[in-house]
């Protein structure tokens, strides 16, 4: 592990076009880098008006990946958990929540990967650039809490499923998980970052067959999914577990990885296009992985509404696959448990991807790999050997991201909204109003969600 130079970054000062910022010209960069510039091994390489040549729609499909890695984020086990608590509990009560939180996260997900295609850094490496050491510290010391409330239910939920589908031991599995997905992790980075990706959405896949298998055998009724989409809440406890299902939907870790992952989807020696054509992508890329990504959740929790709810003990993922073999056979019960295993592969290795650059950006620390994956590992680990409820852990880990959300999306939609750092492609006035509006909305939530728990009424 060793301290690295802060990335470069734009000012308001700075003679490039606007909306290059962070992106050099070759020519540029190869003379800084003979003048030993301290800031070339962060720069992003790349011409202005490069065109690859390929066609336009192989073009296109050679942009989209990234967004499709980040949803992995949005169907984790701590989705499962929530999701089907939710729906063993209440039914189709809480439908509208998943669908409002759907929608922000395409908005949210998009300004992440808009906010590095534009600047050519990350979002915890423009933190970083702007805070004093003491507030670097102190906003890693949060973030680094929120990748381990990350694993804890990606190891957990992995463990569990392995548990269901072989019988070994939580510990043990979570071991399992732990030791395949730092091999996924081998693939991450330069040449064979597309492999990479490629693994991620086939797990994905995997996940979406999973989930969605049940509702061909116990389709929900239409009319009580219409009724699902208005909201209301019903108990303090309903409250608390939307605020669950809205940390477990969106994912901080997801909205810093983001914007690392629309540019190391290039490789030093893959030509850029523009960036107007980049941003085009990123909107298709978005809306089609977090359609993917909700179309997953929605089915877990009508599934759960449809075939779980008030049956005893399917408030735990244990219990909710039990009930499922019990309700609608061996065969769909064993499918729930692959999909459940293919989720924590996936989410744990892109968690683990996602805390390395939050070190990297905030700290300016290059950490390996297997150092970043054993410091969100070692927890989750331990909640496996102690813990009776495991699922309760999930839950309740959901929550923690839920208190983090703020201050992944605050950031964003200053920085996006910055026209010194976004130049040309700064958000207009309504964009960002709309952005706040969301903002307030997680954190009024998360507020009501902190206070009910203070009151003891989780």
């Amino acid at each position: 592990m060793h301290t690295a130079e802060p990335p470069a970054r734009r000012t308001a000062h700075d003679d490039r076009h606007p909306g290059e910022t962070g992106r050099i010209d070759p020519d540029e960069a190869q003379a800084l880098e003979a003048s030993g510039h301290p800031h070339t091994e962060h720069m992003h390489s790349v011409p202005k008006l490069a065109v690859p040549h390929t066609g336009a729609k192989s073009k296109l499909s050679a942009l989209l990946g990234p967004a499709f890695v980040a949803a992995v984020a949005y169907v984790d086990p701590g989705n499962v958990a929530a999701n089907i608590t939710s729906g063993a509990r209440y039914g189709f009560l809480l439908v509208w929540v998943l669908v409002m939180a759907n929608a922000m996260s395409v908005l949210i997900q998009y300004q992440s990967a808009k906010l590095g295609i534009v600047t050519g850094q990350s979002l915890p490496a423009l933190l970083g650039n702007r805070m004093n050491p003491g507030g670097r510290l102190l906003f890693f010391a949060q973030a680094e809490v929120i990748a381990i409330a990350t694993d804890l239910a990606e190891v957990i939920g992995g463990s569990i499923a392995l548990n269901l589908l072989f019988g070994l031991p939580l510990f043990v599995g979570g071991c399992i998980i732990g030791a395949i997905s730092t091999v996924l992790l081998r693939f991450q980075g330069g040449h064979t970052q597309r492999t990479f990706e490629k693994l991620i959405i086939a797990l994905l896949l995997v996940i979406t067959f999973g989930f969605i298998a049940g509702l061909f055998v116990a389709p929900p009724d239409p009319a009580q999914v219409l009724g699902g989409l208005v909201p209301h809440f019903t108990t303090t406890d309903s409250v608390l577990m939307a605020s669950s299902m809205l940390g477990a939907t969106v994912m901080p870790h997801a909205i810093y990885l983001h914007s690392t992952l629309v540019n190391d989807h290039f490789d030093g020696s893959t030509v850029r296009p523009g960036i107007k054509r980049e941003l085009f992508a990123a909107k298709i890329d978005v809306i089609w992985a977090l359609l993917l990504a909700g179309t997953v959740n929605l089915a877990l929790l009508l599934l759960a509404a449809s075939a779980l709810h008030g049956m005893p003990d399917t408030d735990t993922i244990e219990g909710a696959q039990h009930a499922v073999v019990h309700v609608l056979g061996p065969v769909i019960g064993t499918i729930f448990s692959i999909g459940l295993l293919a989720s924590s592969l996936s989410s744990t290795s892109v968690g683990t991807y996602a805390g390395q650059e939050i070190m990297h950006g905030l700290l300016h620390v290059d950490a390996p790999m297997w150092a970043c994956r054993i410091i969100t590992l070692v927890p989750a680990l331990v909640i496996l050997w102690f813990s009776s409820n495991p699922t309760f852990a999930l839950v309740i880990g959901q929550v923690v991201l839920s208190i983090g959300i703020p201050f992944a999306i605050i950031p964003l939609m200053r920085y996006t909204h910055d026209r010194t750092l976004m130049g040309e492609w700064a958000d207009g006035i309504v964009k960002h109003v709309v952005f706040i509006l969301v903002a307030v909305l997680i954190i009024a939530l998360n507020v009501v969600l902190v206070a009910l728990t203070f009151m003891g009424r989780s």
